[in-house]
């Protein structure tokens, strides 16, 4: 999405290297004028590399660079010298991004950690010069391989965020007024729907100097598996999150009924991402009283776990985080068993 700040998916034309030619030379020196082949190699072409930068969060640097083609390599020479290699373009990234060809939708890297550098496209192979192509049956070859030419195509960049947890829920739902209650982030919040138009990273601060990351994404309306409203450009960013809390607002009409389209929807996407650690949380509830909180909580399913919370009070936020927490730690668990 291209929009303000944030930039989560970008479409570039890159092109690799080509590999230098291999030289057909042969010496010439004052006692042998016939010294025999010393054409040197062709200079490999250069690499495409992705690098992980955990300070980037957007692909916005790259939104005027949509053209990144690398450097050819240097012919080879004589005294069999090999050409130079083309000059690597590293093309740094937010942590979580993946890169597709556009004809074929492949995914043909990825990029999860901090430094890690992967070559997305190889530049072509330098041509070998023909000293390497000498025999004593043919002493004096008149030929070398020409470079191999590098990789080109239009591509896409699409970021997927990293966090621990995803707020899911539908707009007005409550979720950046939560965010900014339990982190340092200020996502906008107002009285109307989608007011949250890109995903907010928040940091929670919990015991013993630990924490862990939520992401506050755009709300889900009905049919966003079918690209109605932010569609698909939300509902990938849920792929990345181990745990998912899903926000009702108390004054809502139908609570379970609420929950179960949010869930279709995840299934209609990725039937995958009902296998994740899920958690209930009702917000708003400081307007309830025993009665009406023991009602929703009767037509929530018995199997996942809910909590009913108020940002504007802070009520139920520090068990909140206990509960993220152990979820987030079961789930690491189950994940190292495996």
């Amino acid at each position: 999405m291209e929009k303000g700040n944030f930039v989560d998916y970008i479409r570039i034309f890159c092109r690799s290297g080509k590999g230098g030619a291999g030289s057909s030379h042969f010496a010439r020196t004052k006692f042998n004028a016939k010294a025999g082949p010393d054409g040197g190699d062709g200079g490999r072409g250069g690499h495409i590399i992705l690098k992980g930068n955990s300070q980037l969060w957007t692909l916005l640097h790259l939104r005027y660079h949509k053209n990144v083609l690398a450097e050819n390599g240097e012919n080879g020479s004589k005294n069999k010298c090999t050409g130079r290699f083309g000059k690597d373009v590293i093309i740094e990234v937010p942590l979580g991004t993946i890169a597709r060809d556009e004809v074929s939708g492949d995914i043909e890297a990825e990029v999860l950690h901090d430094g890690q550098e992967v070559i997305w496209l190889a530049g072509g192979r330098g041509g070998l010069g023909n000293s390497n192509f000498a025999t004593p049956t043919n002493q004096a070859p008149e030929y070398a391989q020409p470079g191999e030419m590098g990789v080109e195509g239009y591509k896409y960049l699409e970021l997927k965020i990293l966090a621990d947890v995803g707020l899911v829920g539908f707009p007005n739902a409550g979720k950046s007024t939560l965010l900014s209650v339990i982190s340092a982030a200020k996502p906008k919040i107002a009285d109307y729907a989608f007011t949250t138009l890109t995903p907010q990273l928040g940091m929670v601060p919990y015991r013993d100097n630990r924490s862990f990351a939520v992401a506050d994404l755009p709300g889900i309306i009905e049919g966003a598996a079918e690209g109605r409203g932010l569609g698909h450009r939300f509902l990938r960013h849920i792929e990345r999150n181990p745990v998912l809390l899903f926000l009702i607002p108390a004054d809502s009409n139908d609570h379970a009924k609420e929950l179960q389209i949010l869930l279709d929807e995840l299934a209609a996407y990725n039937e995958e991402l009902l296998d994740k650690k899920m958690l209930i949380a009702i917000s708003k509830s400081d307007m309830l009283d025993d009665d009406l909180k023991q009602e929703i909580a009767q037509s929530l399913p018995t199997d996942i776990p809910h909590l009913f919370i108020s940002s504007v009070s802070n009520m139920g936020i520090t068990a909140l985080k206990d509960m993220l927490w152990n979820a987030l730690t079961e789930t690491d668990s189950d994940s190292v068993t495996a």
